[in-house]
């Protein structure tokens, strides 16, 4: 057999899985994309271990690392969405940005290193009270 088929298959496959990371929203289904891009490059191990005719086979015991290490992460990562789902109620990569820390927010509620409340002002700023009766 020749090395093209099962390189073209692990393309295939690659590209596939490549996609799906890219444009799915859902967690599990972007894990799903990692496997099927981890079994084409497990593909290409063994195809090239065969095609090389390596006498220690070690594109056999890579192939075995990589489906130890896949299987670890696949259940820390059903495990994290999981976790995520219970928390949040939704599974969907996008609505997860919310739990990245915002620019401005250190943690601290406004005040001072000394300890004094932040001073607010008097009066609303002009025009305020126009913006707030379109909005409503």
């Amino acid at each position: 057999m020749h090395l093209a088929y099962p390189a073209v298959l692990a393309v295939l496959l690659f590209c596939v899985g490549l996609y799906g990371v890219l444009a799915r929203r859902n967690a599990i289904l972007v894990l799903m994309s990692v496997e099927l891009m981890l079994n084409a490059v497990n593909l290409n191990l063994v195809a090239f271990d065969v095609w090389l005719r390596d006498t220690l086979h070690s594109g056999q015991a890579l192939t075995l690392f990589t489906i130890a290490i896949a299987a670890a992460e696949i259940g820390i990562g059903l495990a994290i969405v999981l976790a995520v789902y219970r928390n949040r109620g939704t599974s969907a990569v996008d609505d997860l940005r919310d739990t990245a820390e915002r620019p401005g927010d250190d943690g601290d509620d406004g005040a001072d290193p000394e300890g004094a409340a932040a001073e607010e002002p008097d009066e609303p700023a002009p025009g305020a009270s126009q913006k707030a009766e379109a909005t409503a």
